[in-house]
């Protein structure tokens, strides 16, 4: 370690202990690279035995900080231990190519957050004193990471005419231990590097003193550290409830000595590395006059047909522009599209292959933390009518606000969910029931306007659906390049044209809800407005244009006009239960009560036999089937013998 104590030798531009006193923060962040150009073979045992150089590394550290600083100033003359944060250029290796060779060993892995711990003590030093005589063994040293002390089962203190100490007499004084904090994150690897159909692994890492909450869950990272092992503990005892170590069997985690922020790699802040001969293609590619439909037509290529569903994925993949407003407010520029309707219409399909076009997130499912982790990308739901009702209203705030806010365990935070949403869903009845109209679906208000773009996916029976494919992909790169490089915003001529068609929209959904006596149920309001101004941005994207023109609004308004607008006005749309007015919702409160009536909790009865009895009262088939759907929900009722019987819960 000969040179540690010259500053200049190998880090002068790294040396960084916190300046701001009020933090009191002391690290010191040293390059590996740095390290190999001043001495090859330190650099090298650094990378073999990181455990047994870090603590001499620290110590000479500390040695330097006491040169410089000297003379201190009174009270201050202790010299605060300084932590070594490592970094390195080296390519990082995959999470799942770490075996047990690398054991002890310094790695670099890639991953994504997807937990934090609170912030936690553990003792780097440790007093212990035994019950019997009192004898006291001072500073003890803690082995750092997830392993503990094994306490001495034994006091070897002899005093003449005293009986041995029994066994186990140690305990520890907690006023004589030093502490330092540390903190539990869970990483999980890269979507790029998970094989198909397999599951993403996790490992655990292990921060402490000032690598401690310097990420949050959603970051993308590159984590340099010790590749360690600890204890199995198995399942607690049924006698004593105590768990025990496992005999011979180590759990794997990471003890973190660096973490770097990737702000270079696909879906992060930041855009690709693009050359002066790609930026030359793209704009050329904009420049071209159909590139809005070489974009559609791409999409999902080997699915015939459901271009206005393919244009409308297009404008998902590019976004809107993000807005803040004066006060602070933003306003997302992410598109969020519902796919609706007949099942066997390759939606899942067209789900698929935005997932795995779309950065960030990879994951198809709809779980716990699916929504922060695609912070920058798109998350894919499909079955989106089988969520819970929980689920669905717990997202509102991410598809609106683009935050999750969570209160748990007295922990109160919000992250980032700046993603946009293409859902799919089925029919209430599984196929489409054109006489059915509004009966078809079952979403509240609420979620349907926070959707973009809705449409109606029917079954048309064309053969030729599956018969046409093509090689054509989407232009990812150029897609990247387009949103890090564009931000358009509506010129003027297209603002005032779509205040007039907005005000046009407006008068018309008035006039057909006086005409059909019912409100609709997704309102033309400025919700809608913001929509149209999203995907008229997303046009001009296409095209590298720094303005939404009047064309891009025509078709943004058009695109809005065959899925939504149409939906809504058709009925297909028509809210809550397929029930809008006061007399019908007052009509399924009478139902609801007399069903209650009908049979006693813990009792059960015929589906069809209510549904007769309730038709014979003049109540509607489709009334009576809601309510019994609704206390379904609720956990009020439930479906027995191959659905034939209803037993009352609750």
């Amino acid at each position: 370690m000969e040179g540690f104590d010259d500053p200049g030798v190998f880090f002068s531009d790294n040396f960084s202990v916190d300046d701001n006193q009020s933090d009191l923060q002391y690290y010191l962040e040293v390059n590996i690279e740095d390290v190999g150009s001043f001495d090859e073979n330190l650099a090298d045992k650094i990378y073999k035995q990181p455990s047994e150089h870090l603590p001499v590394f620290e110590e000479a550290t500390k040695e330097v900080a006491d040169e410089l600083t000297a003379p201190r100033p009174e009270g201050e003359e202790q010299v605060e231990d300084i932590q070594i944060m490592l970094s390195s250029d080296a390519h990082p290796s995959d999470l799942r190519a770490l075996k047990s060779e690398v054991v002890s060993r310094l790695v670099k892995i890639p991953g994504i957050i997807v937990s934090a711990s609170g912030i936690k003590a553990k003792a780097t030093k440790i007093a212990i004193q035994c019950r019997s005589c009192s004898n006291v063994i001072p500073n003890l040293q803690v082995k750092p990471g997830l392993e503990g002390y094994v306490m001495p089962r034994k006091c070897n203190t002899e005093q003449a005419g005293r009986p041995k100490c029994p066994l186990d007499p140690y305990f520890i004084m907690p006023d004589k231990c030093h502490c330092v904090d540390f903190q539990v994150l869970k990483l999980q690897e890269l979507p790029d590097g998970i094989p198909q159909g397999e599951i993403p692994r996790h490992m655990h890492l292990y921060c402490d003193r000032y690598l401690c909450e310097r990420v949050v869950p959603g970051n993308r990272v590159y984590i340099l550290g010790i590749y360690s092992i600890k204890k199995m503990m198995s399942k607690p005892s049924r006698r004593d409830g105590r768990e025990r170590a496992i005999t011979g069997v180590r759990a794997a985690y990471m003890r973190v000595l660096g973490i770097q922020l990737d702000t270079e790699g696909i879906g992060a802040s930041g855009c690709s590395n693009v050359t002066a001969e790609e930026e030359d293609l793209f704009r050329r590619m904009a420049a071209s006059p159909n590139i809005y439909e070489r974009l559609a037509s791409s999409i999902a290529p080997s699915i015939y047909g459901a271009i206005d569903i393919k244009k409308a994925i297009a404008c998902l993949l590019f976004g809107g522009s993000r807005k803040r407003m004066p006060d602070g407010l933003t306003r997302r520029g992410d598109i969020n599209v519902l796919l609706l309707g007949d099942p066997g219409t390759a939606k899942s399909q067209l789900l698929k292959f935005v997932e795995r076009v779309a950065p960030i997130a990879r994951n198809f499912v709809m779980e716990g933390g699916a929504m922060v982790l695609a912070d920058g990308g798109v998350v894919c739901i499909d079955e989106f009518d089988k969520m819970r009702e929980d689920d669905r209203v717990a997202i509102h705030e991410a598809m609106e606000q683009q935050t999750i806010s969570i209160a748990k365990a007295g922990i109160t935070t919000t992250l980032n969910s700046r993603c946009s949403v293409l859902a799919a869903a089925n029919s209430v009845f599984g196929r489409w029931d054109e006489t059915k109209g509004e009966d078809n679906i079952d979403f509240l208000p609420t979620i349907l306007s926070r959707f973009d773009m809705i449409f109606i996916v029917k079954d048309e029976h064309d053969r030729q659906r599956d018969m046409v494919s093509s090689s054509s992909l989407l232009y990812i790169f150029n897609r990247e390049y387009c949103i890090c490089r564009c931000g358009p915003r509506l010129n003027q001529d297209a603002g005032e044209k779509l205040k007039r068609r907005y005000v046009m929209m407006r008068c018309g959904a008035s006039q057909h809800e006086k005409e059909a006596d019912k409100k609709s149920s997704i309102p033309i309001t400025v919700r809608q407005l913001e929509a149209v101004i999203r995907i008229s941005e997303s046009l001009a994207k296409m095209q590298l244009q720094p303005f939404a023109t009047e064309t891009h609004v025509d078709e943004a308004l058009r695109l809005f006009q065959v899925s939504t607008l149409d939906a809504a006005m058709s009925g297909n749309l028509a809210g809550a239960e397929g029930f809008t007015t006061e007399e019908e919702h007052e009509m399924l409160a009478r139902i609801e009560k007399q069903l209650k009536r009908r049979f006693a909790i813990g009792t059960q009865v015929s589906q069809q036999n209510i549904i007769q009895d309730f038709t014979h009262q003049q109540y509607p088939e489709r009334a009576v089937l809601k309510v019994i759907q609704a206390m379904i929900r609720r956990g009020q009722l439930q479906h027995r013998m191959q659905r034939k019987m209803l037993y009352r819960i609750s």
